[in-house]
């Protein structure tokens, strides 16, 4: 098997602390030719869903093989399996790998990428310690791990295979498309993750209101579709299509999630005019 030699890391450990130098070090201790990147850290304390959606954002633009390290994990050292998974098209080519807990933090990826083989970290030898902290798996399973897999250690032999159809998801409220009268057509979806900007990212994807007139309708506001942020006058609300391909809302040069006070799982809904 060819080595990967790329892996990333995302958590919720912050910068202040010495969590992510630790796991770099673990990294390198396994193999100190590995390239590692940083998704971020910054990923709100315990927070999954931002997780999730940081993961599943960044995921396609890594290439082939790549092995994502993600640890935002409020159940580690509980009931919770410890996990990874090679995911894509191609069984011969996984489009890349992740390792982290079964908490619904990897549901994001798989959702677009159907799951080649998925394992229980069980193997104790490609732990740091086959007594690990319960307080910090990022360090004692899922860095070494992940530096072992981005070695060419095999999938498989990193522990017991386990059912993808068990893998914990992060259920999302199902977006619902519906005539709202003879010409208008309804979508209801919700917020997904919101960003350091104070941007909502919906979970209504682009291709659902591109080249149509659309608004957004939220706390009995209605917000207008534009571009860009500068296409409405500071401080407004509006709507667009963000990079990462999501129907987003935010406040040209401020906060849409402080003015709206709008989280994760909330409804939101888009009005398409003339589009029947």
């Amino acid at each position: 098997m060819s080595q990967r030699r790329i892996l990333t890391l995302l958590s919720d450990f912050g910068l202040s602390d010495v969590y992510v130098g630790v796991m770099k070090g673990v990294i390198f201790a396994v193999n100190a030719d590995l390239s590692l990147v940083d998704l971020t850290h910054q990923i709100p304390p315990q927070n999954i869903a931002v997780a999730r959606f940081a993961l599943m954002t960044a995921f396609p633009y890594f290439a082939e093989g790549t092995v994502h390290v993600a640890v935002v994990d409020p159940g580690v050292g509980g009931t919770r399996r410890a996990i990874a998974l090679a995911v894509g098209a191609d069984s011969a080519n996984p489009a890349g790998f992740l390792v982290g807990p079964d908490n619904g933090l990897l549901s994001g990826v798989f959702c677009h990428y159907p799951v080649i083989s998925a394992v229980e970290l069980t193997n104790q030898r490609y732990w740091r310690t086959p007594e690990p902290s319960r307080t910090f798996h990022g360090r004692d399973i899922f860095a070494t791990v992940g530096a072992h897999l981005a070695s060419g250690v095999p999938l498989h032999a990193l522990g017991q295979a386990i059912a993808p159809e068990t893998l914990i998801q992060l259920e999302l409220p199902a977006l619902q498309v519906e005539a709202f009268d003879a010409i208008t057509t309804r979508i209801t979806g919700c917020i997904q993750a919101s960003d350091h900007f104070g941007n909502l990212m919906t979970n209504i994807p682009a291709s659902q209101v591109l080249n149509r007139n659309w608004v957004v309708v939220t706390n009995g506001i209605t917000i207008p579709a534009s571009q860009t942020y500068s296409d409405r006058p500071s401080g407004e609300l509006t709507a667009l299509i963000g990079s990462h391909g999501w129907v987003e809302v935010a406040i040209n040069g401020g906060s849409a999630r402080a003015k709206l006070n709008l989280e994760w799982g909330d409804q939101i809904q888009v009005f398409i005019a003339g589009d029947r």
